[in-house]
């Protein structure tokens, strides 16, 4: 049978034209989302964020109180001022922001906007990855550039998804966006191949389970990385507030900063993300060894893609630890998710590109 011949070339055609048409729509919503930020920077809210400056703090702490004493006749005492004690990272009692639906009328007009867009791109997303897996008849992920646009597919949909269970999310919307438009980008201009069918080692109904649970879980990590990040400049804003001295934020930054989630609950949001996918990273690294076995008459054979895969592993268990343990809460156990996020990264981009094992199916 000639495999070639088994491909539908109007539905893969149909495809390359969902995808390019999602990328469009996700520019919308990515100047819609940079509106709302803009319009709803000028709130009270950052007017307010902006009246708290490094001089009229400092003014504040250096003031003294003087007060007469009860007995002695018009004695007067001056008090020092109270030192002031940074807190612990992600632990001080501080409201959340508005968050990105926050700010002027304006401002959520644009932010309903981006989200309707978001929700058109993803749907158009999601039919020009469907009509790629209907055009060869399998699961639209055996290569590089079916993974990349199914990663970005299933990215959105955990955004929505959270959106729809009236979550606070909304300010994951620009990030991701973003994100979404660099790895589509990258997904049609370098990482692009054909459609076509699948080397014989991936016919197996494993490629749907583990591959699923690949993307799934780095999708999920992605989301929690992006407010991992976002913690370590909300906790350094929070800390310049409680006790505003040396390098300061630009204005601009700081009014969106007070927008955003407090650090506590940008911190929680994460730790939640990434210990609730935990366990399904670890059955995605099992499947593949069962899957290994099935293809390769082993379990476990030190190949590139499942050395990086038990690293990244190592890693968030590393995390999640730290996260438990007292001494390593707040940033040193954010800088542990970021560098565990890395890993998924490199497992991903790095194995597939720049070393040759038998994972090696990139495509290009």
């Amino acid at each position: 049978m000639n495999l070639a011949a088994a491909v539908n070339e109007n539905l893969a055609h149909y495809s390359n034209v969902l995808i390019y048409t999602a990328m469009a729509v996700y520019t919308l919503a990515f100047l819609a989302h940079i509106a709302e930020w803009v319009f709803g920077s000028r709130s009270a809210v950052g007017r307010t964020a902006a009246a708290i400056t490094p001089e009229t703090a400092a003014a504040n702490r250096a003031s003294v109180t003087v007060r007469t004493a009860e007995k002695g006749g018009g004695t007067a005492v001056l008090e020092r001022p109270k030192v002031i004690t940074r807190s612990a990272p992600g632990s001080r009692d501080v409201p959340d922001g508005p968050g990105a639906a926050g700010g002027t009328e304006q401002g959520d007009v644009y932010g309903r906007i981006a989200v309707g867009l978001t929700v058109l791109a993803f749907l158009t997303h999601a039919g020009g990855v469907l009509t790629r897996a209907l055009s060869v008849e399998r699961a639209p992920w055996g290569n590089m550039y079916e993974f990349s646009t199914t990663f970005g597919m299933v990215a959105v949909a955990t955004y929505l998804v959270l959106l729809a269970l009236k979550k606070n999310v909304r300010w994951i919307g620009l990030p991701l966006v973003t994100t979404v438009l660099l790895d589509l980008g990258l997904a049609v201009s370098v990482l692009y191949t054909d459609s076509d069918q699948l080397v014989p080692a991936l016919h197996s109904y494993w490629l749907w389970i583990h591959v699923s649970c690949a993307i799934i879980s780095g999708a999920s990590l992605y989301m929690g990385a992006v407010s991992t990040l976002l913690y370590l400049f909300r906790d350094r804003y929070e800390a310049q507030l409680e006790n505003p001295e040396g390098k300061q934020y630009r204005q601009a930054v700081k009014s969106v900063l007070a927008r955003v989630p407090s650090a506590a609950s940008l911190d929680k949001f994460a730790y939640r993300i990434n210990a609730t996918v935990f366990p399904l990273w670890t059955f995605t690294i099992i499947a593949g060894a069962i899957w290994a076995e099935a293809a390769w008459g082993r379990y476990w054979g030190w190949d590139p893609k499942e050395v990086w895969s038990f690293i990244t592993w190592v890693a968030y268990a590393c995390y999640l630890h730290a996260r438990a343990t007292a001494g390593w809460k707040g940033r040193k156990a954010a800088y542990l998710a970021l560098i565990a996020f890395a890993c998924y990264l490199f497992n991903y981009y790095g194995v597939n590109i720049f070393i040759t094992g038998k994972h090696s199916y990139a495509g290009v």
